[in-house]
């Protein structure tokens, strides 16, 4: 055994299974997710916000470890860890029929994003916070040639992966297709779009596919789309980081969301009833 597993009481295997940070910890203690250990600054442990779920997660057999700031910083490897590491089991992702599912029970227009080649977690994970914070249901991603959920992606996404269901799939076409049949609409963000975001009308059950700054959506991904979308851009910068771009089309689909709700909110009752037939007005 190395001296850093002696020191951490972990092994190599098992550091993928980290979180950290007092929002990513917090977050899984109160979504009651099983931790396995606990690693906690002896000061922090007792701070109202963490003492109650930390006795109710030692009870559920949960070990509380208090420790010094220096056996955090050797545990994430100098990362910003807040004061709080837990060990947790390895993520459980849904299959890509149990994701549409959850997103129809919940939305009777749910919004989900397909990640394409997404390699850098601090991407991954911001875009997961962010679509979780605009009311998406959900995220596809792919086994190969892209980064799963990490300790990292889970730290950036500051607790968002407890409520936001991620599916991981095999063959990113296939799921694109699996989707249609689902019948959702699929819109790809690429910088050569057809289209600009803010001229399409987002409607209906929606997907919007997302690539990577460098690559951007692959040839083969473009071609599984039903419309591409761009955002303008005004400035020298060519392109834009793909959490961003995420979340400046995510607002689109929203804000045009809320502009018909709110129209038809301000509209007058006798102009919701429906055509009149043989003189019959329903409402």
């Amino acid at each position: 055994m190395s001296q850093d597993t002696e020191q951490t009481g972990i092994d190599a295997d098992t550091e993928t299974d980290l979180i950290y940070g007092r929002h990513s910890v917090l977050a899984a203690l109160e979504g009651k997710r099983y931790l396995n250990r606990i690693w906690i600054l002896s000061k922090l442990r007792y701070d109202p916000r963490f003492h109650q779920l930390l006795s109710q997660a030692k009870a559920e057999g949960t070990v509380i470890d208090e420790v010094d700031y220096r056996r955090l910083e050797q545990m994430t490897q100098g990362a910003s860890h807040q004061g709080i590491v837990a060990q947790v089991a390895p993520y459980a992702y849904l299959e890509l029929s149990e994701l549409i599912e959850q997103a129809k029970a919940a939305s009777d227009r749910p919004v989900l994003i397909v990640a394409d080649g997404i390699t850098d977690p601090h991407n991954l994970g911001a875009i997961i916070r962010t679509a979780e914070a605009l009311g998406a249901q959900g995220i596809v991603i792919p086994q190969r040639r892209a980064v799963g959920v990490t300790s990292a992606v889970a730290k950036v996404a500051a607790g968002a992966l407890e409520t936001f269901p991620v599916a991981r799939v095999i063959n990113l076409s296939r799921a694109l297709e699996e989707l249609k049949s689902a019948n959702f609409w699929i819109y790809g963000a690429a910088a050569n779009g057809s289209q600009p975001a803010d001229a399409v009308e987002f409607s209906g059950s929606t997907v919007l596919v997302v690539g990577s700054e460098g690559e951007g959506l692959s040839l083969l991904t473009q071609r599984g789309c039903d419309v591409l979308v761009s955002i303008p851009l005004q400035g020298n910068t060519p392109s834009l980081n793909a959490s961003v771009a995420t979340g400046m089309v995510l607002y689109e689909v929203y804000r045009q969301r809320r502009g018909q709700t709110h129209h038809l909110e301000s509209r007058p009752k006798e102009s919701l009833q429906k055509p009149a037939q043989d003189g019959i007005t329903e409402v």
